[in-house]
């Protein structure tokens, strides 16, 4: 809505309700799942029983979060997986964003356009299509030669091969985009000074991109930890923590899943604004040099 342009009343007053409308579709949810974490009932649901932090700290009876070894456990493996597809995505992004920007060569758009496929494809058709394939080449390589690749098996290598497919892309595209504002004759400037290309780009364009690989491994690491559909395919006997709240769920659970629920939303409420104002600071501190 343009302030500049006069609105009457009744425009302000119905953009205004949409806007609470919008935001109370957002949220709503979130609220009822932080609420009944502190319900005082078997059930992750409505009635309200009273008020009880069971779910968070008892360690008898009702098993809170703290002491819930299988979903800690999950935790972790979920931090696990997040780390490695964090670390593959940055550097092979980072790679693919030089090539995408640097180079020149036949055929660029269209791998650049095949680079996007992954992220227009529904996650459960990654999924399958990365089992069938690593199954299909497992089972081959067993059958005529006799060896046992254990990571083409469903597995924690494979669901990080799997997520890696998609938010390397992601990554892919917020270094690029950053690169893509690079003066280049900075670089010129540092060969001028004796500086070989790899010394340059390192001493130079690297701490120019900080920025950038901060974002994008942040964006990388709360994508996987929360990624379900891809993940659903591809796992094995240790289940990251969006599966063990599936299997909770779907097999009868108490509000220690909405207690969860709601330490993870706090944590990635806290990384995504941490990530903000760090950017913010940082644009301030360039503008002000």
């Amino acid at each position: 809505m343009l302030t500049t342009i006069p609105q009457s009343r009744t425009f302000k007053l119905g953009y205004a309700l949409y806007v609470a409308l919008f935001f109370l579709y957002l949220f709503a949810p979130l609220v009822v799942v932080g609420i009944f974490a502190f319900n005082d009932s078997q059930f992750p649901s409505p009635p309200w029983r009273g008020f009880t932090l069971d779910w968070f700290l008892s360690s008898t009876g009702r098993i809170g979060i703290f002491h819930d070894d299988g979903l800690i456990g999950s935790i972790g493996t979920s931090i696990k997986v997040a780390v490695a597809v964090t670390i593959l995505s940055l550097i092979v992004g980072t790679m693919n964003a030089f090539l995408l920007e640097r180079a020149q060569f036949r055929g660029k758009s269209l791998l650049f356009t095949m680079m996007l496929w992954p992220l227009v494809i529904p996650g459960v058709i990654l999924g399958v299509s990365i089992l069938q394939f690593a199954s299909t080449v497992a089972n081959g390589l067993e059958d005529r030669f006799g060896i046992f690749i254990d990571f083409l098996r469903p597995g924690l290598p494979l669901v990080v091969f799997g997520q890696f497919s998609f938010i390397v892309t992601i990554a892919t595209l917020v270094i690029a985009a950053r690169l893509r504002k690079f003066d280049m004759t900075l670089e010129e400037a540092a060969r001028d000074l004796g500086a070989s290309r790899l010394g340059a780009i390192r001493t130079v364009t690297m701490p120019f991109l900080t920025p950038a690989l901060i974002g994008a491994g942040v964006i990388s690491f709360l994508m996987s930890f929360e990624n379900f559909n891809t993940t659903l395919m591809l796992v094995g006997s240790e289940a990251p923590v969006t599966i063990r709240m599936f299997t909770q769920i779907r097999d009868g659970t108490t509000p220690v899943v909405n207690a969860l629920s709601l330490l993870l939303m706090l944590v990635m409420a806290t990384a995504g604004f941490g990530l903000l104002l760090a950017n913010r600071g940082g644009e301030a501190r360039r503008d002000s040099g």
